[in-house]
């Protein structure tokens, strides 16, 4: 007998979950790991990944890079040309436990580094710009060997897995911090490898992303006339380019860089008060219009940006309690971390729901 028309549940694609503390007030791991749960059926084990901002305070003044190598000649190369380009504070393997159901995985390290002055100085940039012409680098030039998280008293943690197993495989219980995003990824059109899991980092910027980029060509074509490389073989690498060139490179708002990615339709914007400065964002930046359906979860130091695409073609939820606020693709998995969560309720398509911690408490 064929089911009836609702009884068989279709996801809508990857799932995406977060929980931030606006006093900054430190949570585990364990919470995040759980939200997953309940949308296990929107992965399909070919990706899994989380971001987690306040975990390193000993090395909060650092860049943490954690690095995937395929092999040990890929390290050597790689950490010649660390130990030529900063001053190496600590070096290490990441923690991991063993996991049945997490199999070849590549050499997983991170190193906690300081810009050389002198290099510095003779380049003429500043250490973020710095940072992030390296890892580019280092992501473009030497074979095997992927630079996935690279901000400041934050990680990224991701594997081909589902996102439950993902998170234990990291030990992530053990870390505690104020932001945690996390994946479950469904890929589509795009390989599953571990450098494609979700989340995408630079600096300390990351992207968890449930949609499919139809712009992207266009959206590649305009970064990388600025210094970006898209080498990851999914669409969701472009976003993290685009939020770090807008916000850190251009200097926009969050509210503005919201208004690029997903504009509002022209007609839209002769209707509000604050139209010539859409016209402007529209005009300028219009190869960064992002179309299709999408939500996506920006992370970056003391704080978050959640968004859908204008037309809202996935689902994402708000919800939030005492200093808590809570984002996820189902309902399901914020009651999972809070079953008293409050004040539910859907964004609007673009509208974007921007979180910070208050300061002095990151």
């Amino acid at each position: 007998m064929n089911p009836l028309e609702g009884q068989v549940r279709i996801p809508s694609g990857c799932a995406i979950s977060a929980v931030i503390s606006r006093d900054g007030n430190k949570m585990d791991g364990k919470s995040i790991i759980e939200s997953m749960r309940p949308m296990h059926d929107r992965s399909n084990g070919l990706g899994g990944g989380f971001a987690a901002y306040g975990i390193y305070p000993e090395y909060k003044d650092f860049y943490a890079l954690h690095i995937f190598y395929n092999d040990n000649t890929a390290r050597h190369t790689c950490e010649q040309f660390l130990k030529d380009s900063f001053e190496i504070v600590r070096s290490e393997n990441i923690p991991t436990r063993k996991h049945k159901r997490i199999t070849d995985e590549p050499l997983i390290w991170r190193y906690f580094v300081c810009p050389l002055s002198s290099v510095l100085s003779r380049m003429q940039l500043d250490e973020k710009e710095y940072t992030s012409r390296i890892v580019m680098k280092i992501n473009t030039e030497i074979d095997g060997a992927y630079v996935f998280s690279s901000g400041k008293n934050m990680g990224a943690f991701k594997a081909v897995g589902y996102p439950e197993d993902v998170g234990e495989f990291y030990k992530l219980d053990e870390y505690e911090g104020y932001l945690w995003t996390a994946h479950g990824r469904y890929p589509t059109n795009t390989p599953g490898w571990w450098g494609g899991a979700h989340p995408f980092g630079l600096l300390d910027y990351t992207i968890v992303h449930n949609g499919e980029i139809s712009s992207y060509d266009a959206n590649r074509r305009f970064i990388e006339m600025f210094g970006y490389k898209c080498t990851l073989q999914t669409d969701t690498e472009v976003i993290t380019y685009i939020a770090d060139y807008l916000i850190r490179k251009q200097g926009l708002t969050l509210e503005e860089t919201a208004s690029v990615i997903a504009a509002p339709f022209w007609s839209t914007i002769e209707t509000r008060d604050d139209k010539e400065v859409l016209k402007y964002l529209r005009c300028v930046y219009g190869s960064l219009l992002i179309t299709g359906p999408f939500s996506i979860i920006l992370g970056f130091n003391g704080g978050l940006m959640a968004l859908n695409d204008r037309l809202k073609l996935r689902s994402m939820v708000v919800g939030e309690k005492d200093d808590r606020v809570f984002i996820a693709s189902e309902e399901a998995a914020i009651r999972t971390m809070e079953p008293n969560a409050e004040n539910i309720y859907s964004p609007a398509g673009g509208e974007p729901v921007i979180v910070r911690v208050k300061e002095g408490a990151f």
